[in-house]
């Protein structure tokens, strides 16, 4: 990371005073390489995380994967999403990869309770069996499998780097950010597959040119159009009950698709404007990447006036104590 302090992208207000604030880097790009906005060091490099899950969906589409194995919006949405591992998203994996004729087993992800508080209470209450099929990847994963499967793939070992399938989600990274990424750090992601380091600059473009396809391929140009549909037609399965990413794009449609990673990261594409967007808290909060990601979304018009009364609470989020007695806000900060 460089040595240069990023600016301040949001801040935590207790009583009278700012009691925390979040620093951060954030590019906004159009599909040309112009960057529309920026703050920050946008060419340190970083690691994407989960917020890249709509690009690693593109080769489930673009190979003929998708079609072949008769899958709809709510698959596409799931092959995108961090879910909460609420029983819906649980099941409609297990059914999915019932289709290719595997099993959850097949999964190289770890089970785990639900995200939400609420729903992993009654998982436990149930006694409900926990298999990968829970774990907030499982959707992703499921879509390399399917891809795997349509090509005559060994789907033993999907999830190292030397696989058919991730060597294929790298082009797309690197076609789709126009960057070399042979020689960028790596790492192991909370699910197992590989993290790639990227500059945010190059995440910004990718998600350019997802909001604006036009210079791709036929074919990706389609692949991208279907991620961004399904995402826009079945939010909760990106996410899930509560969560920022589903509640902005069942209020946005296909004017947003946002998508949250680990460690304080979110990318975006917004198609009326042509715009994508990449940003990365520094401290990893999520909350700051939030009221960051909302900050956004208002500037560049996705959210306007009415919208913005509807996600009040998701854009500025009040703090309170334990009693629900307000004890301050969650604001931008640039």
């Amino acid at each position: 990371m460089s040595s240069i302090a990023n600016p301040i992208l949001a801040e935590a207000t207790r009583g009278t005073m700012v009691e925390s604030f979040h620093r951060g880097r954030y590019v906004v790009m159009k599909a040309d390489g112009t960057v529309v906005e920026q703050g920050g060091d946008i060419d340190a490099l970083m690691y994407p995380r989960s917020a890249i899950k709509p690009l690693l969906a593109i080769p489930l589409v673009e190979t003929g994967a998708a079609d072949a194995f008769a899958l709809e919006d709510q698959h596409i949405a799931l092959a995108c999403s961090s879910h909460n591992g609420e029983e819906r998203h649980a099941h409609t994996v297990t059914a999915w990869l019932e289709k290719l004729g595997l099993s959850v087993d097949t999964l190289e992800c770890a089970p785990h309770y639900s995200l939400r508080l609420a729903s992993a209470i009654e998982q436990a209450v149930d006694h409900v069996q926990l298999t990968k099929a829970h774990n907030n990847c499982s959707g992703k994963h499921s879509g390399f499998l399917t891809t795997a499967v349509h090509l005559g793939e060994d789907p033993a070992g999907y999830i190292e780097e030397s696989h058919p399938v991730q060597q294929r989600l790298i082009r797309v990274l690197e076609e789709m950010g126009d960057c070399d990424l042979s020689a960028t750090p790596r790492g192991i992601d909370g699910c197992g597959i590989p993290v790639i380091g990227m500059r945010l600059r190059d995440l910004g473009l990718a998600m350019a040119r997802m909001a604006d396809p036009a210079g791709l391929s036929d074919a990706r140009k389609a692949a991208v159009e279907r991620v961004r549909k399904g995402c826009a037609a079945d939010p909760f399965m990106v996410a899930g009950t509560g969560r920022f990413c589903t509640k902005i794009m069942e209020v946005c449609g296909e004017d947003a698709l946002i998508k949250v990673g680990a460690e304080g990261v979110y990318c975006a594409a917004f198609p009326k404007q042509g715009l994508g967007v990449a940003l990365k808290i520094d401290d990893g909060a999520q909350r700051g990447a939030e009221v960051a990601m909302g900050a956004l979304l208002r500037r560049h018009s996705v959210i306007d006036d009415a919208r913005a009364e509807i996600l009040k609470d998701s854009l500025t989020p009040v703090l309170t104590n334990w009693a629900g007695k307000y004890a301050g806000d969650l604001r931008p900060a640039f």
